[in-house]
């Protein structure tokens, strides 16, 4: 059981107060998800030749200061915007070739995201202590993509915490359990497909992805997504200018929708929505099974 929440903002004079309705919104998903929490936040995009990656390390006093020298000493320009476990690094170098120089000299060091528009965080603990941690109410921008993570598959660990990334300025988080990660993981890893962890939510986040590198519609992949997973979800989905939604064939995992002039906000329970502005005048709905939900900035 984990707790899912998601919030767009219609109303562009919001987009500051983003984080501060969104942080409510968390921590209402305590019960369902008291393991890990993370939230992806999706703001105005960096320059087209720049790319943001959003870094984790574990490690206590980690010396981000110092790795800064080290990248621009072996790569070039970076700039360095570190908060407690974390860190945010904009720069003009290939991700790929970032991740690589990382794993050889950093390998402590997780790249949590990459792209021009995403933020991402996520750790250990309470979603009111992650929050906290990293100033979650501060947050700005359009959309923001949050989880809150009962551990029922695999361990209590960064690595297994939502959100999940794939290619750029997309991510996945997930309410339910797939009974066949192990086969779907050995068909991508085959297809080039590197796996970071062993929740079964990364594997169905690597197979979403490498549909839609293939040329795939969201609508395409998810269609392939109903016959080739074995389990039940509801999968949230965040790109630089969208959220999706959907649940599987037999809607096993709850969601809500709050819909308004002003916003579009997704919980698994409707007691996260219950303090949004307005909410008492929303379109409120559950979603139905095996369709698919889109909503653009």
């Amino acid at each position: 059981m984990c707790g899912i929440v998601g919030l767009l903002l219609k109303d562009r004079s919001l987009r500051p107060r983003l984080g501060e309705l969104m942080v409510p919104m968390l921590i209402g998903m305590t019960e369902r998800g008291p393991d890990s929490s993370g939230m992806a936040v999706f703001a105005d995009a960096v320059a087209a030749d720049k790319r943001k990656l959003s870094l984790h390390c574990d490690e206590p006093g980690f010396d981000w200061r110092g790795m800064e020298g080290a990248w621009i000493a072996a790569l070039g320009a970076a700039s360095f915007e570190v908060s407690a476990k974390h860190c945010i690094a904009t720069t003009t170098i290939d991700p790929h070739r970032v991740r690589t120089w990382m794993h050889a000299h950093f390998p402590k060091v997780h790249v949590l995201s990459a792209g021009r528009s995403i933020d991402l965080y996520k750790d250990i603990g309470l979603p009111a202590e992650v929050a906290e941690r990293y100033g979650f109410a501060q947050f700005t921008g359009s959309h923001l993509v949050g989880h809150t993570r009962m551990a029922t598959e695999s361990a209590v660990t960064l690595e297994n915490a939502h959100p999940y990334t794939a290619g750029e300025d997309w991510c996945l988080v997930h309410n339910g359990s797939l009974a066949n990660p192990g086969s779907l993981r050995r068909k991508l890893e085959k297809l080039g497909e590197e796996f970071e962890s062993d929740c079964d939510t990364e594997g169905a986040c690597r197979y979403l992805h490498w549909r839609l590198s293939s040329g795939e519609s969201l609508e395409q992949a998810i269609e392939h997504a109903f016959s080739d997973f074995d389990g039940f979800f509801t999968f949230l989905m965040g790109t630089r200018d969208k959220l999706a939604l959907v649940r599987d064939p037999f809607a096993c995992k709850p969601a809500v929708v709050a819909e308004t002039d002003a916003y579009v906000a997704i919980a698994s329970e409707f007691r996260s929505l219950a303090q949004l502005p307005g909410v008492k005048h929303a379109n409120v709905f559950e979603p139905k099974p095996a369709e698919v939900y889109s909503w653009s900035v």
